[in-house]
């Protein structure tokens, strides 16, 4: 991919339900392929998965949670298009929020673009209070500061410690 206009992107995957006859992580092991594919999107890493409890509490199923480092010369509307297009693809389907999902990707950050539309918020607003995002984030990319706090992932980590997370057996 060419250096120029091109930036880095961090993706957040996430699923708790079965799709077809993949299993919840399987998913997220598809997503990550279908990344791979997009036009104009360079995955660069791939965090751990790590089991998580939904958050809310709700009682749903445990997810599967990683994180992809990307370098992209999409425009963020157009990135958050591919991504939605990747969901539907592989079984998403828009219910209520924090509803179990087959899958969902989340642009957590684009360089450190600070965008609030009624479409994309960027960074991500919910981040940085969530485990399943920062673990698999410092997997990626430790060096990450939250453009908004300017705080690194050590200090962000510290304010998730209660959280019930853990990687995934391979």
């Amino acid at each position: 991919m060419p250096e120029m206009n091109t930036r880095s992107v961090l993706i957040a995957i996430g699923a708790n339900l079965p799709h077809l006859r993949l299993s919840a992580r399987q998913t997220c092991e598809q997503a990550v392929q279908a990344l791979k594919n997009l036009p104009q999107l360079e995955v660069e890493a791939v965090s751990r998965w790590y089991e998580s409890a939904p958050v809310p509490p709700s009682g749903q199923p445990p997810y599967v949670n990683g994180v992809v480092r990307c370098r992209t010369t999409l425009e963020p509307l157009a990135l958050l298009d591919a991504l939605q297009g990747v969901e539907t693809r592989l079984g998403r389907v828009r219910s209520v929020p924090n509803a179990a999902r087959t899958l969902d990707l989340d642009i957590i950050s684009i360089d450190a673009l600070q965008i609030n539309t009624p479409r994309l918020t960027l960074p991500h607003p919910r981040a940085t209070q969530r485990a399943f995002v920062l673990y698999p984030l410092h997997d990626v990319a430790p060096e990450w500061k939250d453009p908004v706090t300017g705080k690194g992932l050590d200090a962000l980590l510290q304010g998730v410690a209660g959280q019930e997370i853990q990687p995934v057996k391979e």
